[in-house]
């Protein structure tokens, strides 16, 4: 049993270290250089810290970025027992959206330390995988995906990004429909196999993903505010991404579940 999941648990990392190499290749040959990003400590209600090395130079908004490291590690660590999937591909499923928890925070750190243009192009880009994955995970519930939908879906997702080339909300358009296309999945899984926890669930995953684009967008006005002057709205924006990303672990994985027992029925 630990040799399988060894395994499992490998075959989900090649696949997402794949992607992001293939996403850091074409970075660094340049396409994507008009690619329009924020750059700069203006950006951020928080002051650098001229007194910390430059990968702290923002403190919190920099350390914020372990939550989506020990989010990954957490879910990595829950296996078939604990969260009572018992299928590979439900197991598989997991295990990807982990190593992309995992993922994520290096890649955000790094912008938030360098502002460079290729890390911030980095950090979009990969907010729209992470949620494409939620979406395979719903329909593979729903609908018996298979790996070729899964393939499909990941990649209208990563190339969904070059419409920032032709326009600079290009990557917000691409953003909001993943979030729309997301939310829509969650809603039509929770009415066919959903009880009251996963409503729960799903209720707290909406609440944070409305924190995580609000608490960022008026990161700046709430720093007008003494509370908001050290733990800035982006910081409690990172927050509720934490929390947004653990709640749809928490429903998903319930509902990989239930779709299993009925199944048996």
């Amino acid at each position: 049993m630990k040799i399988t999941r060894f395994l499992e648990q490998d075959r989900s990392l090649c696949h997402v270290a794949a992607a992001f190499a293939g996403c850091l290749v074409i970075v660094t040959t340049g396409v994507l250089d008009t690619v329009s990003t924020e750059l700069g400590h203006s950006h951020y209600a928080e002051k650098p810290s001229p007194q910390l090395p430059a990968f702290l130079s923002m403190p919190f908004n920099s350390i914020i970025n372990l939550g989506y490291i020990l989010l990954g590690i957490y879910w990595l660590g829950r296996d078939e027992k604990a969260i009572r999937i018992k299928d590979e591909t439900g197991l598989y499923l997991k295990n990807v959206f982990s190593w992309m928890a995992l993922a994520y925070g290096p890649v955000q750190w790094v912008r938030i330390w360098t502002q460079a243009q290729w890390a911030a192009i980095l950090d979009q880009w990969f907010t729209l995988p992470i949620f494409a994955w939620a979406i395979i995970w719903c329909n593979a519930i729903l609908r018996n995906w298979k790996s070729q939908h899964f393939l499909a879906i990941e990649f209208l997702s990563l190339s969904s990004y070059f419409l920032s080339m032709f326009h600079p909300q290009g990557f917000e358009l691409a953003l909001v429909l993943h979030m729309l296309w997301a939310f829509v999945s969650g809603l039509r899984l929770q009415s066919r196999y959903g009880d009251s926890t996963t409503k729960r669930y799903l209720a707290f995953a909406l609440i944070s993903s409305l924190g995580f684009v609000g608490l960022k967008l008026l990161d700046h006005w709430l720093a007008q505010c003494f509370l908001f002057q050290r733990l800035t709205g982006h910081f409690w924006s990172k927050v509720c991404d934490i929390l947004q990303f653990h709640y749809a672990f928490c429903f998903l994985a319930h509902l990989d579940h239930r779709r299993s027992l009925k199944s048996k029925e």
